[in-house]
C-alpha cells in the first residue's frame, strides 16, 4: 500500500490490538508515533522492536481522557516533524456492568474515554491537516456499537456515537481533503480473549461464520488499508472487521 503522508498517530499504541497497527503501518514505511498513558516501558519495548525491524518510531506520553494533553502531545508532533498526516484513535476503555447496576459514573467514564476523547483526536486532527489539505483518520470502534451487548450498554453507547461522529466528520473533512473512517473489530484473538474458557471461546466461535477469532494483524490491515492512498475515495465508511459475525 501507498502512503503520501510520512507519520502517524496511534492512540493506545503500546500493546495489543494498538501496538500491532503501529508496528503494520511502521512496516509501510510511516514514522509511528505511539502513545501511551502509564507503564513507559512497555512503549520503549514497541519503539524498539519497530526500530530493530528497519521502522522508525517515537514515543509520545498523554492521557486521551485530558483535552489539554492531547492537544499537548498532536503539538509536540508537529513541532517535531512539521505535521501529522494520519491519525488511528485506538485507546479506550471497557466498565462492563449490567445496566440496572450501572452507576452514571460507570456510563460516563467510558463514554470520556472512548467517545469524548476521538472527538477531541477529529477535531485536532481536523485543524492540523487541514494547513495542508491532506490527512486521514481511522477511528477504532466495535460489533458492539452496532448490534449492542448485554452488559455493555456504556461501551456500545460510546462505540456507536463514535460511528456516527465518524460519518459526520468525513462530511466537515471532505472539502479540505480530509477523510475520516472507522472499523467494527468484531472476537480478536488477544490477551483478554486468551483468558477466556474454552467452552465459552467455542461458543463464540460457533456463531462466527469463519469459525474463528480474528487476528490482530487483520484488524491492523484494515487500517492501514483506510488510511492509505489505497482507499483515496473512501471515506465515511464503518467497515466491519468480524469474520461475518454482524453484517
Amino acid at each position: 500500500m501507498k502512503f503520501s503522508g510520512k507519520n502517524v498517530l496511534v492512540t493506545g499504541a503500546s500493546r495489543g490490538i494498538g501496538a500491532e497497527i503501529a508496528k503494520i503501518l511502521a512496516s509501510y514505511g510511516l514514522k509511528v508515533w505511539i502513545n501511551y498513558r502509564s507503564k513507559p516501558e512497555i512503549a520503549d519495548s514497541l519503539k524498539e522492536e519497530i526500530e530493530k525491524s528497519g521502522g522508525v518510531a517515537s514515543v509520545v506520553h498523554f492521557d486521551i481522557t485530558n483535552e489539554n494533553e492531547f492537544i499537548a502531545g498532536i503539538k509536540a508532533i508537529i513541532e517535531s516533524d512539521g505535521e501529522l498526516s494520519y491519525l488511528v484513535n485506538n485507546a479506550g476503555i471497557t466498565n462492563d456492568k449490567l445496566a440496572l447496576r450501572m452507576k452514571t459514573n460507570d456510563f460516563m467514564s467510558v463514554i470520556n474515554a472512548n467517545l469524548t476523547s476521538t472527538f477531541v483526536g477529529c477535531r485536532e486532527a481536523l485543524k492540523v491537516m487541514s494547513k495542508k489539505r491532506f490527512g486521514s483518520v481511522v477511528n477504532v470502534s466495535s460489533i458492539v456499537g452496532e448490534r449492542g451487548n448485554a452488559g455493555q450498554v456504556n461501551y456500545s453507547a460510546s462505540k456507536g456515537g463514535v460511528n456516527t461522529m465518524t460519518k459526520s466528520f468525513a462530511i466537515e473533512g471532505s472539502a479540505r481533503g480530509i477523510r475520516f473512517n472507522a472499523i467494527t473489530p468484531g472476537f480478536i484473538e488477544t490477551d483478554m480473549t486468551k483468558e477466556l474458557k474454552e467452552e465459552i471461546k467455542e461458543n463464540y466461535i460457533s456463531n462466527i461464520p469463519l469459525k474463528r477469532f480474528g487476528q490482530p494483524s487483520e484488524v491492523a490491515e484494515a487500517v492501514a488499508f483506510l488510511l492509505s492512498d489505497s482507499s483515496s475515495y473512501i471515506t465515511g465508511e464503518i467497515l466491519r472487521v468480524n469474520g461475518g459475525l454482524y453484517t
